[in-house]
């Protein structure tokens, strides 16, 4: 079995830990910062377990997500410290782990961990992908930082964020 490829990377937000755990963790159904949208299984608050449908751009309400689309879960959920998804697309696993800690007063450090596995297919053809897999890693990880700020300005403006985009 290949190994996963992982990339992490940190940033400071000025936010407390609490807004930016709300706008970090909260499932909803579009993510205009990411433009993606999210149908969550079953009702109720998220945590360890909550399964989802992710697709890009935005479903008019109620409309089923279409088939195939990629799955995901939330595997870990510590409420205001970390949350980490799962999510399976037909030839490869994505492992998404965003971490929070006090950086000072009114301040966030945020630790984003993301993690690419291939599934099935070709030993050697993996190996000889993995210098590519590696940065397209690094930039999803720099990417999704980068983005930290829209989504709590987001949050700000009555939108929600999801964990998983």
């Amino acid at each position: 079995m290949p190994q996963p490829v992982t990339a992490s990377g940190a940033r400071e937000v000025p936010y407390d830990r609490s807004r930016v755990w709300r706008a970090l963790a909260v499932l909803s159904p579009y993510c205009s910062v990411c433009d993606v949208s999210y149908v969550v299984d079953g009702s109720g608050s998220p945590g360890r377990g909550t399964t989802f449908v992710c697709v890009p751009g935005t479903l008019e309400d109620g409309a089923e997500p279409p088939a195939g689309a990629p799955r995901g879960e939330i595997v870990d959920w510590e409420p205001k410290r970390a949350v980490t998804t799962r999510l399976e697309l037909t030839p490869e696993t994505w492992t998404t782990r965003i971490e929070l800690a006090d950086a000072g007063p009114g301040a966030t450090r945020v630790t984003i961990t993301v993690s690419h596995e291939p599934r099935g297919g070709n030993r050697l053809v993996h190996r000889l992908m993995r210098s590519g897999v590696r940065q397209m890693v690094q930039r999803t990880v720099d990417g999704e930082l980068e983005k930290l700020p829209a989504h709590v300005d987001l949050l700000s403006a009555g939108g929600g964020r999801s964990t998983i985009g």
